[in-house]
């Protein structure tokens, strides 16, 4: 037992203390000094799966367009920005609803909750009848998915080594992409007359995303609590056993593990719930560097991402002549390209350091932005060559838009973590992502390069500002305990 109660020092902790004791622990020493082995591989793959779902989610949406444009749905070009904003807004509703809720009862039973909603959701997706179905279903998807969010990069963060988390987070975050190219596959199959009735395909792609979220749920059962915020709630003798159980899965494997760093031993103070007043105070007042480095990135990445990726069915329709059903082979470099991004410059983010691969990986995305506008402006590009230009730009760009996730996640304190999370991504959505689509979508219905190129140079623009403050202002957490990077708002 590595967690004790102070004041019964040789008596095993109860199975929740009363708030305001103080325990003393080693939990986060115990963790860092891990091996990375199959149980974090384990926790990638189960964790990671939400950012496929919301790749598929995103993908199918802009795949399908062609065929929600004609009979029965027959939605406008409006209509499509709408759908996409639906589901924007209710992951931002998810996300801060949700994430509360994730800092008060813990990470794993929103695991469930917000998976459940979303496989539900977006199998009645597939039920829709006109707009306002439509957008209702893709509402309560997105909170499913929002609410996912804060959940997921909160276990990560708390599970994770701290010499390989800036990888890790990365990678996981890239795995939207392999939703994405899943969505493109699927939309490619299920949109092809041949195959099956048009009127029938695009509501089958949303059951299959329904029964993926079914097996996903399943898969989940065997992930533990985090042992950080098990010992912050009282709970030190779960933690204890959390930690223990994830030890064991090493010396099984003949995996020696060296003792924890007794220096890193903390000494905390329960506490029931983190009140409002205080969650503020960490934000606004404590953390507001970390504030403000946390709103550019999310902001810039969420506008980049949301306005160029669910309008660009939309792009090739409109000034390629690509038919709807073609759409989804377009997708796919994006797709390849994205994921790619993270995985090949994720491990810098641990070597080079946060600092100036934020800045690079920001940077560089405006410059290509901006260039790739140009060229698209200019006309000289064909479907094949913008789709190839895109893939180039959008392999910086994933490693950017998952490095603001890795940043508004490892620099708070642990019991507003999740919050903090939900706050970033709300209000970087609500801003960048939910405006992007609209905006886009209405630059594309002009029929004017010159209109949408416009936009492009807005997500530039944005994107160069996130790369000057995070590169100016960003935290260097590379290779610290989570503890080091932000002291915990319990610590005694």
């Amino acid at each position: 037992m590595t967690s004790r109660v102070e004041g019964q020092a040789g008596a095993q902790a109860p199975e929740r203390v009363a708030a305001g004791t103080v325990i003393e622990t080693d939990i986060s020493a115990r963790l860092d000094r891990l091996p990375f082995g199959r149980f974090h591989t384990l926790v990638i793959v189960a964790l990671g799966i939400t950012w496929v779902l919301d790749g598929l989610e995103v993908t199918l949406a802009g795949a399908l367009v062609g065929a929600l444009r004609k009979e029965p749905m027959s939605f406008s070009e409006f209509d499509v920005g709408l759908a996409a904003s639906s589901y924007l807004i209710g992951a931002v509703t998810g996300a801060v609803g949700f994430g509360w809720l994730t800092d008060r009862i813990g990470r794993k039973k929103l695991f469930f909750i917000t998976l459940a909603l979303y496989l539900m959701a977006t199998a009645a997706t597939g039920l829709s009848w006109n707009i306002y179905s439509f957008c209702l279903f893709r509402f309560l998807t997105g909170a499913g998915i929002g609410g996912e969010y804060t959940a997921i990069n909160s276990t990560i963060q708390e599970l994770i080594p701290a010499r390989v988390r800036g990888w890790t987070d990365l990678v996981i975050n890239g795995s939207f992409w392999i939703g994405a190219a899943l969505g493109s596959f699927l939309s490619i199959a299920l949109l092809r007359p041949e195959v099956i009735d048009p009127a029938w395909g695009w509501r089958i792609a949303f059951f299959v995303g329904g029964g993926i979220g079914l097996v996903i749920l399943l898969l989940r059962t065997w992930i533990p609590e985090s042992p950080r915020w098990l010992v912050t709630h009282g709970y030190a003798a779960e933690a204890d056993r959390v930690v223990s159980g994830i030890e064991k899965r090493f010396t099984d494997e003949g995996i020696t593990l060296p003792p924890p760093d007794e220096k890193r031993r903390l000494k905390l103070k329960v506490r029931s719930h983190t009140p409002l007043s205080e969650v503020a105070g960490a934000m606004f007042v404590t953390n507001r560097r970390q504030t403000l480095v946390g709103l550019a990135l999310m902001i810039a990445q969420a506008f980049f991402y949301n306005a160029l990726f669910f309008t660009y069915a939309l792009v090739l329709e409109r000034f390629y002549d690509v038919p709807g059903g073609d759409v989804g082979w377009y997708l796919l470099p994006f797709a390849l390209g994205s994921f790619l991004g993270p995985v090949l410059l994720g491990r810098l983010f641990d070597t080079v350091g946060r600092r100036p691969m934020i800045a690079a990986t920001y940077g560089i995305s405006a410059v290509l932005l901006a260039g790739v506008g140009y060229l698209f402006q200019l006309g000289v590009l064909g479907p094949v060559g913008q789709t190839a230009a895109w893939m180039v730009v959008f392999f910086f760009a994933s490693a950017a838009a998952s490095s603001a996730y890795l940043t508004v996640a490892e620099t708070f304190p642990l019991e507003i973590r999740a919050l903090a999370i939900a706050a970033f991504y709300a209000i970087g959505t609500g801003i960048g992502g939910v405006s992007g689509p609209l905006l886009f979508g209405t630059l594309v219905e002009t029929g004017s390069r010159d209109w949408v190129l416009v936009g492009y140079l807005i997500g530039a623009a944005l994107m160069a500002v996130a790369a000057v403050v995070g590169g100016i202002y960003a935290t260097a957490a590379e290779g610290k305990s989570l503890e080091d990077v932000s002291k915990p708002l319990a610590s005694a």
